[in-house]
């Protein structure tokens, strides 16, 4: 005689938190994927304006349509494009072009600023000095030491860098910035 009766009907009690636990399993799964997703491609943008005109150069696209770049395994570079495309490349074909694109990609006016920036920080580090505003639009700036002007210093449309002890006085040219410092008669503090 056979023990067990089958049944075609739903048992009486049933369980619903089955299905709220394999939504939540699910969800959490989705969160998983997608923090994996945000540290393979952070959606932070490490780009500046020059790398994408770099890297838009190399793959032949419009700047604005890179959106982030990463390199994976240390050997595939992967470039995201806005609209959701990944282009992968090898690492040193692609490290190859930077340095090619870059060699001949001329500085926009806020990079060529920034650079003199932080040469003009540098020297005045270097040399025990302040300095005032900058004056963006023609790069110069009064430097001081001991809050006492020295004179004035800048970088003119011949790529050079000036300086000049008053402020409607001649202006002498150099190819450096330690020597246009030098030309105020500032020296490097020697240590005791």
């Amino acid at each position: 005689m056979n023990q067990f009766t089958y049944s075609t009907q739903a048992p009486k009690s049933f369980n619903c938190n089955t299905i709220d636990e394999q939504t939540a399993a699910q969800a959490e799964f989705y969160n998983h994927l997608e923090t994996q997703a945000q540290t393979i491609a952070p959606t932070a943008d490490p780009l500046t304006s020059r790398d994408r005109r770099i890297i838009a150069e190399i793959i032949q696209v419009e700047p604005e349509t890179i959106r982030t770049i990463w390199i994976e395994a240390g050997i595939t570079v992967w470039v995201q494009l806005v609209n959701g495309g990944r282009l992968p490349f090898d690492r040193n074909w692609f490290a190859k072009r930077v340095a090619e694109v870059k060699a001949t990609l001329p500085e926009t006016p806020r990079e060529r600023n920034d650079r003199l920036s932080e040469e003009l920080e540098t020297a005045c580090q270097k040399y025990g000095l302040t300095h005032g505003e900058i004056d963006w639009l023609s790069f110069s700036t009064t430097l001081y030491f001991n809050n006492r002007r020295v004179g004035f210093i800048g970088y003119n449309r011949t790529d050079q860098w000036y300086s000049r002890q008053r402020p409607l006085g001649g202006s002498r040219t150099t190819d450096s910035i330690d020597e246009a410092i030098a030309l105020l008669g500032i020296r490097q503090p020697v240590a005791a």
